[in-house]
Formats: C-alpha cells, sequence, structure tokens
C-alpha cells in the first residue's frame, strides 16, 4: 500500500500553490482545459505529497520539518 508521508517543504508548497492559482486562473480566461494542471498543484500542496518525488526519493522539507509529527 501507498504510504502518503509528507515529501514537501513550506516553500515547494507556496510555489505550487501560487503557480497553481495562476494556472487555474489562465486556463478560466483562455477556457481551456490545461487549468486542470494547476488543480493538480494545488492538489498536492494541500496533501503536502507529490507522487513524482518518490522514484526520484526527494524531499524538498527543512530538517525543523521533518522532526515534528504531521498536524493535518
Amino acid at each position: 500500500m501507498l504510504k502518503l508521508e509528507p515529501n514537501m517543504g513550506k516553500k515547494d508548497r507556496l510555489i505550487r500553490i501560487i503557480a497553481g492559482v495562476v494556472i487555474v486562473g489562465l486556463g478560466l480566461k483562455f477556457k481551456s482545459w490545461l487549468g486542470l494542471i494547476g488543480l493538480v498543484l494545488i492538489a498536492t500542496a494541500v496533501l503536502r505529497w507529490c507522487p513524482a518525488y518518490l522514484p526520484l526519493k526527494m524531499d524538498t522539507r527543512e530538517e525543523e520539518e521533518k522532526e515534528t509529527p504531521s498536524s493535518s
């Protein structure tokens, strides 16, 4: 079973949320389904977990974030 342990730091999450909102906005403005990509960025930021990081064994959390238990 796939474990959804957070692998995304605060900076990464903030960048994804901003980019996601911009992409969704552009998708709505231009009436393009590509705006859905923004929803993926927002969802991964909210979940604090990116599936693309798994095969790369990436973790963008700071050391302090790794030590504290997740509260959400």
